[in-house]
């Protein structure tokens, strides 16, 4: 008997994160924390707390606390903007830069385990069915 779809979905997903968790824990660093990382290193050096949350879908407190954290554990310094005070910009330190870069390779690892044995033909067609299903989903 098949499996519906969006059960698989949910198995390799978790089976996902669970890699990836213990790889984020060695590190000592959430999932939500590597995310604002790779934001940041994605976009440039800084960014603004409401970029940040706009990205993660979730709320001020929410990014408040995880930006808070990360400053507390030296990952980012943060300091008001100077053209308009409401905004906090958020840039990563040295240290947040280094390990940004050892998590991605290690989520690039993740990719490559999940992608094995599919074609690059398969890999575009799979990418354009998830982005299809995504856009499904209200």
């Amino acid at each position: 008997m098949r499996q519906a779809v969006g059960f698989l979905m949910k198995q390799i997903a978790d089976k996902d994160k669970k890699s990836i968790d213990a790889a984020l824990q060695s590190k000592n660093i959430t999932l939500s924390q590597y995310r604002v990382l790779k934001f940041i290193s994605d976009t440039g050096t800084r960014v603004t707390q409401k970029s940040i949350e706009n990205y993660l879908k979730v709320s001020h407190p929410t990014v408040v606390g995880i930006v808070s954290r990360m400053e507390k554990n030296g990952y980012l310094r943060c300091y008001p903007d100077e053209n308009d005070k409401r905004n906090k910009i958020v840039e990563m330190t040295e240290q947040a830069a280094r390990l940004s870069h050892e998590m991605q390779c290690e989520v690039a690892c993740q990719e490559i385990k999940l992608l094995r044995g599919l074609t690059k033909e398969e890999i575009e067609n799979l990418y354009r069915m998830l982005q299809i299903m995504y856009n499904n989903v209200d």
